[in-house]
């Protein structure tokens, strides 16, 4: 049990890598989890447990039956209701046959691996705005956690990193595809991902509405509908209790036909985990929804830039004269740019505000010093849009 528990990943790495909001862990870690642990369950009791009982002849040994079970196992079952007939064509009754069950945890297993893609597409894209966020959010908390004097020590190296990598990003030649140096490329990958978390739990929700082949078009609807009338729960014509299985049996040259009849006793657990995992994607798909209609909403309008910039500038008491209030204008949307207010924002989610307050105020001190030496030297390059600038070049 120890050595069991050793393999056990503590809370910390299960919350993944801080580069994205816990609605984005909610999909590729916490459902992630949740399919592997079900698919562990299911592949531990087909494995250790007898995942197939058969009703067998009573001249049947015990040898005959272990046969039986096993060659109806591999071969696959199919099913028909108790009230109806069994089929003489044998043909119906191969099309009646499920196929499915013991396919079961690979199809968890596929589930969790497409719920994991789309952090995979963020994990090796982001790197190519110049900015690891993973290190940038890790060694922001680190700056928690040392003496006020190295704390302010932190978060000036911090700002200054920072300062450079805005720099860098700020390029004459505005075209598409250099449209990561006009600080959107981050952001436009961010929207991207959150869009595949979306489509993700939709496309699965179909296909696994799909896959149970119900006559309603929501399975866990139907299961609900069934529970609040307190009628009895019919066998899912996906997981049968009760099939029956044709095999043929070989005694020199006579050829003999059994049709028994087995009980699926993983069925049972099977329904249950399905039931559960079509309204936790429902649940994952609305919260995915919600999140991307925010992030869309948070990026693509200005003035939000610009009140976020503002709200910490106040809490930092900067915003003194009319001058302050239009260079934080400027600040937001010269300066920060998209990429630069989603670094905080994710650093925020991350993190807290008090060290996002901090940062934002030695961004400023940076800027501040930039405009006035630029004024000094005639130049107003900071306070220029690139856009405006490029075209007045």
């Amino acid at each position: 049990m120890l050595e069991i528990l050793a393999f056990v990943p503590t809370f910390s790495k299960l919350r993944g890598r801080p580069n994205d909001d816990w609605i984005d862990r909610m999909s590729h870690v916490y459902t992630t989890s949740i399919l592997i642990i079900f698919t562990v369950a299911v592949s531990s009791g087909q494995i250790f447990k007898h995942p197939i009982q058969c009703w067998v002849p009573a001249e049947f040994e015990e040898s005959m039956e272990w046969y039986t079970e096993y060659h109806c196992w591999i071969k696959n079952t199919y099913y028909v209701p108790m009230l109806e007939e069994i089929p003489d064509n044998i043909s119906e009754r191969q099309d009646a046959e499920i196929t499915y069950y013991q396919w079961v945890p690979l199809i968890l297993l596929f589930m969790a691996v497409l719920f994991k893609c789309p952090n995979v597409v963020w994990r090796i894209f982001n790197d190519g705005s110049g900015m690891n966020l993973d290190q940038m959010v890790l060694f922001a908390e680190q700056t928690q956690l040392g003496s006020p004097k190295d704390r302010d020590k932190s978060i000036k190296s911090l700002a200054n990193f920072m300062d450079k990598w805005l720099d860098s990003n700020v390029e004459k030649n505005l075209t598409f595809i250099n449209r990561k140096k006009a600080g959107k490329y981050l952001t436009v990958l961010f929207l991207f991902v959150k869009v595949l978390y979306v489509l993700n739990a939709f496309g699965q929700i179909f296909l696994l509405n799909a896959f149970l082949s119900t006559k309603n078009s929501f399975y866990g609807f139907d299961f609900f509908e069934n529970w609040k009338s307190n009628r009895p729960w019919r066998d899912s014509p996906r997981f049968p209790r009760v099939t029956l299985c044709d095999f043929q049996i070989r005694q020199l040259q006579n050829v003999q036909r059994f049709t028994v009849q087995c009980v699926l006793p993983i069925n049972l657990f099977n329904e249950k985990i399905f039931i559960f995992i079509w309204f936790w994607l429902i649940f994952i798909t609305f919260l995915a929804v919600c999140n991307l209609f925010m992030w869309i909403y948070l990026v693509i309008l200005n003035t939000s830039k610009i009140q976020y910039c503002r709200k910490y500038l106040k809490m930092n008491h900067e915003l003194h004269k009319k001058f302050d209030k239009k260079l934080c204008r400027k600040f937001a949307e010269n300066y920060m740019r998209d990429d630069g207010i989603l670094v905080l924002r994710v650093i925020a989610n991350n993190l807290s505000d008090m060290v996002v307050n901090d940062l934002v105020k030695e961004l400023w001190k940076i800027y501040k010093n930039k405009n006035d030496q630029n004024t000094k030297t005639g130049e107003d390059a900071p306070l220029l849009n690139p856009v405006v600038k490029t075209n007045l070049e």
